[in-house]
C-alpha cells in the first residue's frame, strides 16, 4: 500500500496564525489563554477564560466580498489551508483540479453567525438579519470555500465528529487517496469565530455558547489563567474553550516525489470507532479509546513499542482524563523499556474543538524534525495513575520517528492517528 505523504501544514491558533509562531510560542511556554472578551466577573461569578485567536484579520487572507459571506470558522479554515498549500508548493496552481479534494471537520460550523443573526432579529427586527446568513451558517461552507478558492473538482466533504473532527477528516482524506479518488487532499478541522475578529467582543452581542459550557459544568474555575486548565494534573477540574484551525496537505507519496515536493512526514495509521457510553462522558475504563488507538497502530502495520511519543486528547476534565489515562495505560503502559513520553497540548491554548487533533499533530510533526517533544503547559503534579511520562514544565529533547495523536469527542467519537518522520 502506497504511503500518504504530508507536504503542507497551516494553523490559526491562540498562539499565532502560522505554524512557526505557534511552535515557537509552545516551546517558550507562552499561553493563549486569557479573559473571555465578554467576561464580567461580578455578573459571571468569577473570571471566565477562553483561548481566543487575537491576531487574526480575515482581510489578510481574503477580499471583503468573501469575508462578508463567510463565518469566521470558514475564514480561519481558508487561512490555514492557504498556509498549507503554500508550503506544499500548490497555492499557485500546477495541480489536476479533478484529483485534488477537501475534507474538513468542524463541530459548530457557523454557529456564531447563527447566534448573531438571532440576536439581530430579536433586537432590531427581521430587516436586520444578514442576507448571507445561510451561507455563513452551513457547516460545509469551509470545505466549499476552500474548493472555490482553488477551483477544485475533487471530493469536497465535511466531517462533524465533535472534537475528533480534524483527525477523522485527515483519516478520511487518506482513505480517499488510497481508494484512488484523489491524488492530493486538503484536510483538517476548524472551530471558532465565537468572538469577533481579533478575539474581541462584538458590541453588546454575547453568544449563548459563552454560557453553555459553564451551565453544563465543563469549564475550569480559577482567577489565574495558568491554573484554569490542567491536563492530566491531579487538580484538574475542567476545560477552557478555545478556537482555531489546523490544516494539512496529504498526497500520494509517488505524486509528491514526482513533482519534487518536500515531504514533511507520513500519515501511517488511522483508527476511529464509537465509544457508545454516554453523550458527553467516555467509558471510564478507557477500553474503547484504547481500541481506537490499537486500530491506528495496526493500520500503520506497527506495534505500540514503535511509538516514540503521544499527544493526548486530555481535556483536563476529571472524567475525560481518567478514561484516557486508562486507555494509554492499556496500550502503552506495559512492555516498554522506558515510559512513553506523552503531552497534552491544550494546556497551551485551551480546547480548540474540532481543530485540536490537527494542532497536536502539527506540534509532534515539527518536534520530530527538531528532536524536541513539546511539554504540557501549566501543570505541576501529574496524575500518579499514569503509567507513562507526562512531559511537563519544559520541552523534552527527544529523538523520535513515530508519534500517535488522540482525539475524543462528545457523542462517543474516538479517533487516533499515527504519523512518522520517514
Amino acid at each position: 500500500m502506497e504511503a500518504i505523504a504530508i507536504t503542507g501544514t497551516g494553523i490559526v491558533s491562540a498562539l499565532g496564525c502560522s505554524v512557526e509562531k505557534y511552535w515557537a510560542a509552545m516551546l517558550a511556554d507562552e499561553s493563549g489563554i486569557s479573559l473571555a472578551p465578554w467576561c464580567d466577573p461580578e455578573r459571571d461569578g468569577g473570571s471566565v477564560f477562553w483561548g481566543t485567536v487575537t491576531d487574526f484579520d480575515p482581510l489578510d487572507w481574503m477580499d471583503e466580498k468573501i469575508a462578508d459571506g463567510t463565518d469566521m470558522f470558514a475564514q480561519m479554515a481558508l487561512a490555514a489551508s492557504q498556509q498549507a498549500m503554500e508550503q506544499a508548493g500548490l497555492h499557485g496552481g500546477g495541480f489536476d483540479a479533478e484529483r485534488l479534494g477537501v475534507v474538513h471537520g468542524t463541530s459548530g460550523g457557523g454557529v456564531r453567525a447563527f447566534q448573531k443573526a438571532q440576536y439581530m432579529l430579536d433586537t432590531e427586527g427581521p430587516q436586520a438579519v444578514p442576507r448571507k446568513t445561510q451561507l455563513q451558517v452551513w457547516a460545509n461552507m469551509a470545505a466549499g470555500q476552500i474548493a472555490l478558492r482553488y477551483r477544485l473538482h475533487g471530493p469536497s466533504l465535511t466531517v462533524t465528529t465533535a472534537c475528533a473532527s480534524s483527525l477523522d477528516a485527515i483519516g478520511t482524506a487518506a482513505r480517499l487517496i488510497r481508494a484512488g479518488d484523489a491524488d492530493v487532499v486538503i484536510a483538517g478541522g476548524t472551530e471558532g469565530g465565537i468572538s469577533a475578529p481579533g478575539g474581541k467582543r462584538d458590541g453588546d452581542f454575547v453568544p449563548a455558547m459563552y454560557y453553555a459550557g459553564g451551565a453544563y459544568g465543563m469549564e475550569g474555575a480559577s482567577d489565574d489563567p495558568r491554573r484554569v486548565m490542567l491536563p492530566f494534573d491531579v487538580k484538574r477540574q475542567g476545560i477552557v474553550v478555545g478556537e482555531g484551525s489546523s490544516m494539512l496537505v496529504l498526497e500520494r507519496e509517488s505524486h509528491a516525489k514526482a513533482r519534487g515536493a518536500k515531504i514533511l512526514g507520513y500519515l501511517r495509521g488511522y483508527g476511529s470507532l464509537s465509544d457508545s457510553f454516554h453523550p458527553s462522558s467516555p467509558d471510564p475504563s478507557g477500553q474503547w479509546e484504547a481500541k481506537a488507538m490499537e486500530k491506528a497502530i495496526r493500520s500503520a502495520d506497527m506495534s505500540p513499542s514503535d511509538v516514540g511519543g503521544l499527544a493526548a486528547h486530555a481535556t483536563a476534565t476529571p472524567k475525560g482524563d481518567t478514561a484516557e489515562i486508562n486507555a494509554i495505560n492499556i496500550v502503552h503502559g506495559k512492555g516498554r523499556t522506558a515510559p512513553l513520553p506523552v503531552t497534552a497540548t491544550k494546556g497551551h491554548f485551551g480546547h480548540s474543538g474540532a481543530s485540536s487533533g490537527g494542532m497536536s499533530l502539527i506540534a509532534l510533526l515539527k518536534g520530530m524534525h527538531e528532536g524536541t517533544f513539546v511539554h504540557t503547559s501549566n501543570i505541576d503534579e501529574p496524575d500518579p495513575a499514569a503509567e507513562f511520562e507526562v512531559v511537563h514544565g519544559t520541552p523534552k529533547q527527544l529523538d523520535y520517528d513515530v508519534a500517535q495523536i488522540n482525539s475524543f469527542g462528545f457523542g462517543g467519537q474516538n479517533a487516533s492517528v499515527v504519523i512518522s518522520r520517514s
